[in-house]
C-alpha cells in the first residue's frame, strides 16, 4: 500500500503531467477507471503501472478481470495519493502509467486509408481530444499531428478522448510538407477546413467528399496560414445558416469528418 503522497515513486507519477517528463520518459498518465479499461481493452501491453485505492478496486470487477487476464498487477494506494499522482481532482481511485505509442507516419499511409484528420497548430487539448474522438467515430483510418499541436498524451487530451485514443493510429510530431506528400502518393484528396474556402454542399454534390480524403484542420484562433493552405488540394468552408459567427474547432471537424464518411458509404 502506498502511503505517502511525497515519496519518489509517487512524484515521479505525478510529474507526467508535465511534457517534458513525458517526452523524457515515453510515457504517460490515464486517470479515472474509463480511461484504464479503454487501454487494458486495446493496449495491455503498454501498462507500466498500475495503481488503485482498495475501494476502486473492489467496485470494477471488470478492471480486476481485465487486469488479470493480461497478467497486470494493481499497487494498492490511499486516495491521497492518487490525488497527488493525478491531474485530475477526483481521479475516481484509479490512475495507470503506459508507455507512449509511436506510429510511422509512413505505414499509415502505406496502409491504404480512405479517411486521415490532419492536425496542424492545434493548441487546445479539449479540441484535440474531441477531433480524434470524431475520427474515430466516424470512421477515420488515423489523425496525424503536426506543427506545434499539443501532445496527444496531454492529461486533459487522453480524457477528452474517452478511449478513442486506443482505437485508431495517432502520430504526432509529423511535418505538415511530408504528410501531405505522403498523402498525395497514397491517392487521397487534402481539404483544407477553411473560413475562406468554397462551398461544402457544393463540393459534396459534385462527388468530392467521396473521394479518400485527408482532412487539414487548424488552430483555433488563426485556422491555417498561407503555406499550409497552399498544401491543400481545396479548401471548404461549413456554411453557417444560423446568426453564430462561427464553429467552434473541434464542432466543425466533426462534421467535416461526418460529411465524408457519409459519402465514402452512400
Amino acid at each position: 500500500m502506498l502511503e505517502n503522497p511525497r515519496s519518489p515513486r509517487v512524484r515521479a507519477v505525478a510529474k507526467l503531467t508535465k511534457r517534458s517528463a513525458r517526452t523524457e520518459t515515453g510515457l504517460y498518465l490515464l486517470e479515472g477507471p474509463q480511461a484504464v479499461r479503454e487501454v487494458l481493452a486495446y493496449a495491455p501491453e503498454s501498462i507500466e503501472d498500475l495503481y488503485a485505492t482498495p475501494s476502486a478496486w473492489e467496485k470494477h470487477a471488470d478492471l480486476r478481470t481485465s487486469a488479470e487476464h493480461a497478467g497486470i498487477s494493481v499497487t494498492y494506494a490511499r486516495d491521497s495519493v492518487l490525488a497527488a499522482m493525478a491531474d485530475t481532482v477526483t481521479p475516481q481511485g484509479v490512475v495507470a502509467v503506459a508507455r507512449q505509442q509511436h506510429v510511422s507516419v509512413r505505414d499509415l499511409f502505406t496502409a491504404g486509408p480512405r479517411l486521415i484528420a490532419i492536425c496542424e497548430q492545434v493548441r487546445d487539448p479539449g479540441n484535440l481530444g474531441t477531433i480524434i474522438r470524431a475520427a474515430d467515430a466516424a470512421g477515420a483510418d488515423a489523425v496525424v499531428l503536426t506543427g506545434r499541436t499539443v501532445d496527444p498524451y496531454n492529461p486533459k487530451v487522453v480524457r477528452s478522448t474517452t478511449g478513442s485514443l486506443f482505437h485508431l493510429p495517432v502520430a504526432f510530431n509529423a511535418d505538415l510538407s511530408e504528410v501531405v506528400s505522403l498523402a498525395h502518393e497514397a491517392g487521397l484528396t487534402v481539404i483544407a477546413a477553411d473560413v475562406k474556402g468554397g462551398d461544402l454542399l457544393a463540393a459534396r454534390a459534385q462527388g468530392v467528399l467521396a473521394r479518400p480524403t485527408a482532412w487539414l484542420f487548424g488552430n483555433e484562433a488563426r485556422g491555417l496560414d498561407d503555406e499550409a493552405l497552399a498544401l491543400a488540394d481545396t479548401a471548404l468552408r461549413l456554411p453557417i445558416f444560423g446568426r453564430a459567427e462561427s464553429l467552434n474547432l473541434a464542432t466543425a471537424a466533426s462534421v467535416c469528418l461526418y460529411e465524408s464518411a457519409f459519402a465514402h458509404r452512400s
